[in-house]
């Protein structure tokens, strides 16, 4: 039995791996830099930048997808999908689907009007689920990057 439900802060260090592994499985396990308290804060202070839900199987988390409000200056305001990861040996059980669908559903919830993300062009899995939800692939923008890590 699959639940999915609002991330807690107590489920900060499980989603930290979960995010560890989604780097490993995106061929860039040195990317990951935040730390686990910076994580918790960011998630769970005083301003809270990012939401979770999490799909949790026999009181162990699976999976997880991430976001946060964004503003277009086109389309207004927008819920940005960071993550969508489940562990490699739950995927194909239908995880996904249930964490798309609490995304949907929260988005609605909260007003927006879509939802934006970014696939890795070489992950025909990622792109293959995505598509089921007639969602438009945009191949002409370019991702810029400006950071001010040392």
């Amino acid at each position: 039995m699959i639940t999915i439900r609002k991330a807690v802060q107590k489920d900060c260090p499980r989603i930290f791996e979960l995010i560890k592994e989604l780097a490993l499985y995106e061929k860039a396990p040195d990317e990951v830099t935040v730390s686990l308290n910076h994580f918790e804060e960011s998630g769970f202070g005083s301003r809270p930048v990012w939401w979770a839900f999490v799909a949790e199987e026999n009181q162990t988390i699976i999976g997880f997808a991430l976001y946060y409000i964004r503003y277009s200056t086109w389309k207004g305001q927008r819920m940005y999908l960071e993550d969508l990861y489940i562990t490699g040996s739950e995927r194909r059980k239908g995880v996904g689907s249930s964490l798309m669908k609490a995304l949907i559903e929260e988005a609605r919830y909260l007003n927006l009007n879509g939802i934006t993300w970014q696939v890795l062009d070489w992950n025909k899995p990622a792109i293959d689920f995505y598509k089921r939800y007639e969602t438009t692939l945009d191949s002409e923008w370019i991702n810029c990057t400006l950071s001010l890590e040392k």
